[in-house]
């Protein structure tokens, strides 16, 4: 084999060689770049992942920050309303307090009124029914003296068993000055004739004539004494009949107790 040819072969393999080494190298080279973009492919699908799950965190913050803030506002209101119903359960006792010391004034004031009555009519128990009469109306005691106890017939002079009588009621008066009293005059329908105007006049000169006794002769309070008439306009009894219009033929002494602490717990009630 001559040298030439050899040469030729060392050439050729060498070629052969490099040819080969070539082809690794790209089938590397392109392995390479396939892996290299199924990575970035695999970082795309990752990042997205993140993303969603940021996304997903971030919604369920979110919620629970939402949630929180409601559940702060219904424990505000719980509070508030709970507020709201102890302020009206405390209104609610005071209220009762205010209507059981109310209740225990007004029971306070029965009694007295009811121990006044049995005064006045133990003080009048001389004088028989078809006289004079003692009763209890609307928390006030009532001593209701007929006409012939008290007046002759159309007069407004007080006679002497009228006077007695009197004397009765201001020693009870005198003895139980925490009480007021009106005297009003009544009269029957029948039109007065003489001396008086009318029925009017008539029933207003006899409570004067008996504020007037009850003042000047037996020292009652004048402060404590009203005079009024009612002429015919308050019938106990039917004007149609004699009997009816003896009945109404009368002068009413009432006696109210002073009721100023009842008043006045009346009256703190309204303006509250």
């Amino acid at each position: 084999m001559t040298m030439k040819s050899v040469s030729v072969k060392i050439t050729a393999f060498a070629l052969s060689a490099i040819l080969l080494s070539s082809c690794v190298s790209s089938k590397k080279f392109n392995k390479s770049q396939a892996d290299l973009g199924n990575a970035r492919i695999k970082i795309n699908e990752l990042s997205d992942d993140l993303a969603n799950t940021k996304s997903r965190l971030q919604l369920m913050e979110d919620a629970n920050a939402s949630a929180a803030d409601q559940l702060d506002q219904k424990d505000k209101t719980i509070s508030d309303n709970q507020k709201e119903l102890d302020a009206k359960a405390q209104a609610i006792a005071d209220q009762q307090a205010r209507l059981q010391h109310l209740q225990s004034l007004i029971d306070r004031q029965s009694a007295q009124t009811e121990a006044l009555r049995q005064k006045m009519a133990q003080a009048l128990g001389n004088f028989t029914s078809d006289q004079l009469s003692v009763f209890t109306k609307n928390g006030k005691v009532y001593v209701s003296l007929s006409e012939k106890l008290l007046f002759p017939s159309g007069s407004a002079v007080v006679n002497k068993d009228g006077q007695a009588a009197l004397q009765q009621v201001a020693q009870a008066l005198n003895e139980n000055r925490d009480i007021n009293v009106n005297i009003e005059g009544h009269t029957d329908s029948i039109p007065i004739r003489v001396k008086f105007e009318d029925n009017w006049a008539l029933s207003v000169a006899r409570s004067t004539a008996i504020v007037r006794i009850l003042t000047s002769t037996y020292s009652v309070d004048p402060v404590r004494i009203t005079a009024s008439g009612r002429s015919q306009y308050e019938p106990v009894a039917d004007n149609a009949t004699p009997e009816g219009r003896t009945k109404n033929r009368r002068t009413e002494i009432i006696l109210a107790p002073k009721l100023d602490e009842l008043m006045q717990l009346i009256q703190g009630a309204q303006t509250k």
